[in-house]
């Protein structure tokens, strides 16, 4: 008897959100008549929602977004001066200078093949 009861409540409220759905399609419905009436009334055009709502979608705008964000921004005059006191490049902070200090690589003859 328990499992018939749980089944019918089941069946009831699958009902109760089977009719809110069909409510909420008809006020959606209902609402985009009046607003097509009024634009016919008017003689005026009636844009579809997506267009008033920002546009066509652009998936390229996210990529270009945050590749934009990814590109380095130009030194300052400041940048450029402060880093050449240092004796750094102005574009990365890596020491720049002669190429005889280097002590950690040894020159090897090219092999011809």
């Amino acid at each position: 008897m328990m499992n018939f009861i749980f089944r019918v409540v089941l069946l009831l409220l699958g009902l109760v959100f089977a009719a809110s759905l069909a409510v909420a399609v008809m006020l959606l419905a209902a609402v985009w008549g009046m607003r097509y009436a009024w634009g016919r009334l008017t003689g005026k055009p009636v844009t579809p929602w997506t267009a008033s709502m920002g546009g066509r979608f652009n998936p390229r705008s996210g990529f270009d977004r945050f590749r934009h964000a990814a590109q380095p921004a130009e030194p300052q005059a400041a940048d450029v001066v402060n880093a050449r006191a240092r004796g750094e490049s102005v574009r990365s902070p890596i020491a720049i200078g002669p190429a005889d200090d280097v002590t950690d690589v040894r020159a090897r003859p090219v092999r011809g093949d």
